[in-house]
Formats: structure tokens, C-alpha cells, sequence
């Protein structure tokens, strides 16, 4: 073999290594921390053409519960997680309080009565995982018609509505935790979870995704025991057993 064609071939190889580790590189680099109202957040971000999936019950029947349980069960596909996060209320169980929707099969029912608790304090709302993109839909409305979701979470309270806040937020609140949720692009085409850095209220949290992401429909997924899995930041939240887990799927490297 010449030595031009040593060197053809060994320029391609060096050229598909890069674009392998390119790849791999940008699907574990979801994630990135930004500043909002001098508060720091973390958001992750998926297009409609990627394998997004809900997550709550392993193989032998029992919750998932940690992010590594999950990795676990992925491995077997050949694939992994870019990023994790919970992904609605759920029981001391792990049972979800709400409707839950997994690859078509309906776990859990909808609820759209008020009740006690962040859950309860209407208008909550659904995230929906569509085969061709994402929405945030209010409860009731999701119940008066069929919305084609694959995968499907409730929770509440809904943080953004059309662009407006949720009516009950107020600015002076002294309720602050750790809170994460998600919002969806006007055309349904992105998603964009979020969780903050530091205790902040309703008000704070809603604001981020009308104001600083510009979604005009977000939810609420839940505050305190919010946690991310995040290998492209570096980072895996530790916590008590999880319920139900949004986490994008890729190839593993």
C-alpha cells in the first residue's frame, strides 16, 4: 500500500474519532448554569429530535428511584443519560400523585379537583412528550381532549400560563426551597428543565422561564428533594428514592 493511501486512511480515521468525540461531547453538554435576577439556575435543553423518556418503573417491577438505576437498565441498550431530573409528586411509595403516562401505558390517573399542597393549588398542568415535540398543557384542558402524548407527567402548580405567572404567586412570598420544573417553546419544538441554585419562591422560579428563558408555559415539578443528573457538568444529586425521572436518552460513548 502507498504511503499516500496510509495517510488518506489514517486522516479519516483521525477525522471520524473527532467527530465521535464531538458527538458525544455536545450530547452530554445539554446542560448549562445561568444567572436570572442575580439568582443562579442550571437548565437542560431537548429538541423534538431527540429521544427524551419518562421514567418510574425498572424491569423487576420496582421503582427506579436513583439515576443510577436507571444508567443501569440503559447500559443494556448501549445507551446512557446526557442529563436526569425528577419529574413530578409522587407518594412516600414513590407512587405519582397524578396522571402518568409511560410509552402509551397510563400508570396513574388525572386529577384536576384542588386539594391540600403545591399539587392542589390550581391550575396545575400536564408535560406531555409527544413523538414529534413537547407541551405543558393545564389540567382540565388536557382532560377535555386528546393530546397524542407518548409520555405524560401531572403536576403543579403551573408556573407560567400564556405567558402569564399563576395568579396565587406573590412576590413578597417567604416560602423558598430548592425548586425545579419545566417549560415548552411556543411551537413545541424545545423543552427546557430547569432547577435553581439556591432557595427561591414561586414568583423568582416562574419569572426565570417567562422572562429569562422566554417560555410562555412552564410547570412546576417540585421543590426540596429536586435533584439533576448532569455527567456533562459533572454533577449527580444525591437524595432519598425518586418517583417519576424525565431523562434524555443518548448512545453511550
Amino acid at each position: 500500500m502507498r504511503a499516500t493511501d496510509l495517510g488518506s486512511r489514517a486522516a479519516a480515521v483521525v477525522l471520524a474519532l473527532m467527530l465521535w468525540v464531538a458527538t458525544s461531547t455536545a450530547a452530554l453538554a445539554q446542560c448549562r448554569d445561568m444567572t436570572h435576577d442575580s439568582v443562579d439556575y442550571t437548565v437542560c435543553e431537548v429538541t423534538a429530535d431527540q429521544d427524551l423518556r419518562l421514567f418510574l418503573t425498572a424491569p423487576d417491577g420496582s421503582a427506579f428511584g436513583t439515576f443510577q438505576r436507571i444508567e443501569d437498565s440503559l447500559a443494556a441498550e448501549g445507551k446512557t443519560l446526557a442529563f436526569a431530573m425528577n419529574a413530578g409528586m409522587y407518594h412516600p411509595d414513590r407512587r405519582p400523585v397524578g396522571l402518568y403516562l409511560e410509552n402509551g401505558v397510563q400508570n396513574s390517573r388525572l386529577i384536576t379537583s384542588s386539594g391540600p399542597g403545591n399539587f392542589g393549588l390550581l391550575p396545575n398542568g400536564v408535560f406531555c412528550i409527544r413523538p414529534n415535540g413537547f407541551a405543558v398543557v393545564e389540567s382540565r384542558t388536557y382532560g377535555a381532549r386528546q393530546h397524542n402524548c407518548r409520555d405524560a407527567t401531572q403536576s403543579g402548580p403551573m408556573l407560567v400560563i400564556d405567558g402569564a405567572l399563576h395568579p396565587r404567586f406573590k412576590p413578597d412570598s417567604d416560602s423558598r426551597y430548592i425548586r425545579n420544573g419545566v417549560g415548552v417553546s411556543q411551537d413545541g419544538t424545545r423543552a427546557v428543565f430547569a432547577i435553581s441554585g439556591s432557595r427561591v419562591t414561586f414568583h423568582e422560579f416562574a419569572r426565570l422561564f417567562r422572562d429569562g428563558l422566554g417560555l410562555r408555559n412552564a410547570l412546576y415539578f417540585d421543590g426540596n428533594v429536586s435533584r439533576l443528573y448532569a455527567p456533562g457538568l459533572k454533577r449527580s444529586d444525591l437524595g432519598f428514592p425518586m418517583g417519576p425521572v424525565a431523562g434524555l436518552v443518548v448512545a453511550a460513548p
